[in-house]
């Protein structure tokens, strides 16, 4: 029988710094709430800062404790990726946790201020460059996580490097697929990319399973099928917290109990060199280079 993971499993973290995109609501909510009712000092990165201060007033009335703060970092703009990065990294000596969970879903088609169509921007290129910027203070701190969040749809996914943006050829469900294949294939690559420079990072990926979660604004009424979201966040919080989930691990619902465990990556997340090219194809999108990481700053002590 799979053991039950649960958040009351969850170690002390007081002491640590974790930083959650899109933690006004949903998936990144709940973790939001759970990492900072054990005692991490959480920084909210949202696009919308009144809505983030008001799931910070949720949160510490749920956690009267909590240590919180609202970082204004839209995903989809770039400039405010960079000023939100540098912000966050200005106020905090390291980071322990970074969860990379925003995401929009089955949008119609846009492009966003640098060009990009806006689910792939949104729900992977934001979230390569916001690691990347991040760098330093993640590795800053042994044993940082870095915890993508992906989706049970990156199984059907592929990446259309001949048409990245969907300049020719737009589905949404297929854009949608595409995002969240790369959020799985980035976090893949990080890991890959860590271990060859010996530093002290772990690289996971994680999926919900089905969350009934306002991701599904364009999709009329089928999210509501979904599990509550403080279900669904434990697959999130198991990837960033347990340290029997290991770098380069994919963790999400299992069983009849929706229990989060480590689950078999699929197909479509298996081949490097797709990776490899994914990442040199985002960096030179986004202009962010991973020099930090490149360099092997704060290798591993033997």
């Amino acid at each position: 029988m799979i053991r039950r993971w649960r958040p009351a499993d969850i170690g002390d973290l007081t002491g640590a710094t974790a930083v959650v995109t899109g933690a006004n609501s949903g998936l990144g909510y709940e973790t939001a709430l759970q990492l900072a009712a054990h005692g991490a000092h959480v920084v909210l990165a949202v696009r919308d800062e009144g809505r983030g201060r008001q799931a910070a007033a949720r949160i510490t009335k749920a956690a009267p404790r909590a240590q919180l703060e609202v970082q204004l970092l839209d995903l989809a703009d770039l400039a405010s990726v960079r000023r939100g990065a540098a912000a966050i990294a200005a106020s905090h000596e390291g980071i322990d946790i970074l969860v990379n969970n925003a995401g929009i879903m089955a949008h119609p088609y846009a492009r966003t201020v640098d060009g990009f169509e806006k689910q792939l921007a949104t729900n992977h290129l934001g979230h390569f460059a916001l690691t990347g910027l991040l760098m330093p203070s993640l590795l800053a701190r042994p044993g940082a996580r870095v915890v993508a969040v992906s989706s049970m749809v990156a199984t059907a996914g592929s990446i259309t490097f001949d048409d990245l943006h969907g300049e020719r050829s737009y589905h949404p469900g297929r854009a949608y697929s595409q995002s969240k294949l790369a959020n799985l294939l980035f976090a893949l690559e990080l890991d890959r990319r860590a271990r060859a420079a010996g530093v002290d990072l772990i690289s996971v990926a994680a999926h919900p399973g089905h969350a009934a979660t306002n991701l599904f604004t364009y999709q009329g009424l089928w999210g509501a099928s979904g599990a509550k979201p403080a279900v669904r966040a434990r697959s999130l919080l198991r990837a960033a917290t347990d340290q029997s989930v290991h770098g380069g691990q994919y963790v999400g619902p299992r069983g009849i109990r929706d229990t989060p465990t480590v689950v078999k990556l699929p197909q479509s997340a298996r081949s490097h060199a797709t990776a490899a090219r994914l990442w040199e194809v985002s960096a030179e999108l986004t202009g962010v280079g991973f020099q930090a990481l490149t360099e092997g700053i704060h290798q591993k002590t033997p």
